[in-house]
């Protein structure tokens, strides 16, 4: 249990330390170590999937509950980059900035640099994992289940559940 959680300490370094769009850090991250805390939010994922009715909360809250400790990366207050770039669906950033926000899983629109900012932060802490040989697996549910119990405030975020064991538990898994 130690080593998994100095892996996620060095996960997120590599999070922190990942290039970020003009250079400005709106990257958030938590790392979840404490048993009583990932049975909750394994329990949580299974009933958000089922008040939903959407598919595989159960399935990734089993791996949830399997896992020693979980990674949560995402971004929170992320502002523009003010390219008028497009890539949010809209044709310039100030019609984004000006469309109120939803709060349903994620928070959004966001702006796609920010995602993207975020997803490279991801890469670089699972190549860390991989690096370090911890069996690992990036899992959204686990970041809308994280928002919408209050782990963390944050606009978009996903979860990374570590697991150190003889067969990689995020794989093979039934659907």
């Amino acid at each position: 249990m130690e080593i998994l959680k100095s892996v996620a300490q060095l996960m997120a370094l590599s999070a922190r330390t990942a290039p970020k769009s003009h250079g400005i850090d709106f990257v958030e991250i938590k790392i979840v170590d404490d048993g009583a805390e990932i049975e909750r939010l394994s329990r949580e994922m299974v009933s958000f999937g089922e008040r939903s009715g959407k598919e595989n909360f159960d399935r990734d809250a089993e791996s949830v509950a399997n896992s020693q400790v979980v990674v949560l990366i995402g971004i929170k207050g992320a502002e523009s980059v003010d390219l008028n770039c497009g890539a949010c669906g809209f044709p310039c950033c100030s019609e984004m900035k000006a469309v109120p926000k939803t709060d349903l899983e994620f928070c959004g629109p966001q702006c796609a640099f920010r995602l993207l900012d975020m997803g490279i932060a991801i890469g670089s802490a699972v190549k860390t994992a991989c690096l370090l040989n911890v069996d690992n697996r990036v899992m959204y549910r686990i970041g809308a289940v994280a928002r919408s119990i209050g782990l963390v405030d944050w606009g978009y975020v996903m979860g990374i559940p570590l697991s150190a064991t003889g067969k990689n538990i995020y794989f093979d898994r039934k659907r």
